[in-house]
């Protein structure tokens, strides 16, 4: 799974190259399909073939280097965010479904399937992090982007959403992403008992679990919904212990912030302002620094 997830970026490119489907060499030789992962499957196998001190499977036979390899080749390509919703319904239909038997460790294709979620979830589990590696990467993530908007421009193209430099809306790209990527499928690997954690009196913490839509249709009319399962103290007896996640913990405590920067940037609309800290030399920051500075506001006052 190490290897995996370390040639699942190998030779990445800083931007999504959604824009190179149109013309790059790279869209013709994958045929526009997972051009990205299939470049970076296709780079990493052939710097391990390039150079002998490189065979780290050296002491696999024939067949089980060509299990290993097809097992990489297909985690890498489910990395491929058009194929996010397929993936979740899958694993959800054998997972988490009433009326199926669950994984079946022995069966060579579930197996597989959990794989390639896990490695999905390690590629896009940045609001899962503790509040300050998740600001950093939001931050280099956003910058790849809003590098790609201006590369878009220079090309007279259209700039696609959330990569406008100059009409950031770093709070609704997170706050979206979490709710509808992220979100549902750190729910679904965790509902399948996958995600790591550990026994805790319940009300040690009660604001650890939380749901997610699991499609992106009839957002306008969900997103109550969604809130209030998010923030939500489910109903337990006194003293019953129940399985504390981390990542679950850090993700509705960033999805909680995100929603509250978009309630502020709503509230400065109305009122005809803009955010306090709102800076022309960092357009794509102002929201990550209000997080910061709130941050260190609410541990002076703890002191």
């Amino acid at each position: 799974m190490l290897e995996r997830c370390t040639l699942s970026s190998f030779a990445h490119q800083s931007t999504c190259l959604q824009n190179c489907i149109n013309s790059s060499s790279q869209a013709v030789l994958y045929n526009d399909r997972s051009v990205l992962e299939n470049h970076h499957a296709a780079s990493a196998w052939h710097l391990y073939l390039s150079c002998p001190e490189y065979n780290f499977l050296l002491n696999l036979d024939h067949v089980e280097f060509k299990r290993f390899r097809f097992l990489v080749i297909e985690a890498i390509l489910a990395t491929d965010l058009k194929k996010h919703f397929d993936f979740l319904a899958e694993f959800n239909a054998k997972a988490n479904d009433v009326n199926s038997n669950g994984i079946e460790w022995s069966n060579e294709n579930d197996r597989l399937l959990v794989c390639q979620v896990c490695i999905k979830l390690a590629d896009i589990n940045g609001p899962a992090k503790v509040r300050d590696l998740h600001l950093k990467w939001t931050e280099g993530i956003v910058n790849e982007f809003y590098e790609q908007g201006d590369e878009e421009s220079n090309l007279g193209l259209p700039i696609s959403p959330f990569m406008d430099r100059s009409s950031p809306q770093l709070a609704k790209l997170q706050e979206s992403f979490i709710t509808h990527i992220v979100g549902p499928l750190c729910h679904s690997y965790d509902a399948a008992g996958l995600l790591p954690g550990q026994w805790i009196e319940a009300e040690e913490d009660d604001e650890t679990e939380s749901c997610y839509e699991e499609d992106g249709e009839e957002l306008d009319t969900e997103d109550e919904e969604i809130e209030d399962n998010l923030n939500s103290k489910p109903q337990r007896r006194k003293g019953r212990r129940r399985i504390f996640c981390q990542l679950m913990h850090h993700l509705t405590e960033n999805h909680k912030i995100w929603k509250e920067i978009i309630e502020e940037e709503e509230k400065c609309k109305v009122d005809g302002t803009k955010l306090h800290v709102e800076n022309s030399s960092l357009p794509q920051g102002d929201e990550i620094q209000v997080i910061e500075e709130a941050d260190e506001e609410e541990e002076r006052q703890l002191e």
